[in-house]
């Protein structure tokens, strides 16, 4: 259904360092950057994109916005988290664990990215 999701940051550098370390915990490559300043983390489910805002205001986080990583397991949930936090990223909602939802039951946890977009990675325990 989607084909990409993209993020404001105002500081692209501080931005790629928090997600190459997140999404490396999901065994994702470290983002690319092209000739237009953006970094790019592509994948064969989806393209990841973080980009200063074209308009030239400032980046700032959707409100009520959430963008979920899937993870295979518990263990990467709780490694993206920590090396989130480790570069840059702010604790938020409750720690990292298991959530009652629809579709079962999750093992979620959830950052702010170092722009404040909320974040989150998550495994779907069978």
């Amino acid at each position: 259904m989607f084909s990409h999701v993209m993020v404001g940051a105002n500081n692209i550098e501080k931005a790629k360092a928090f997600y190459d370390a997140a999404l490396g915990a999901l065994e994702h490559k470290p983002g690319v950057i092209d000739e237009k300043g953006r970094c790019f983390y592509i994948t064969n489910s989806g393209v990841f994109i973080i980009t200063k805002p074209i308009n030239g205001e400032p980046a700032c986080h959707a409100n009520g916005g959430t963008i979920g990583f899937s993870a295979n397991n518990t263990g990467e949930v709780d490694a993206w988290h920590s090396a989130g936090l480790e570069n840059g990223g702010i604790r938020c909602e409750d720690l990292p664990g298991i959530r009652e939802a629809p579709v079962g039951k999750l093992y979620i946890a959830y950052l702010r990215d170092p722009d404040g977009n909320k974040v989150c990675a998550v495994h779907k325990v069978k």
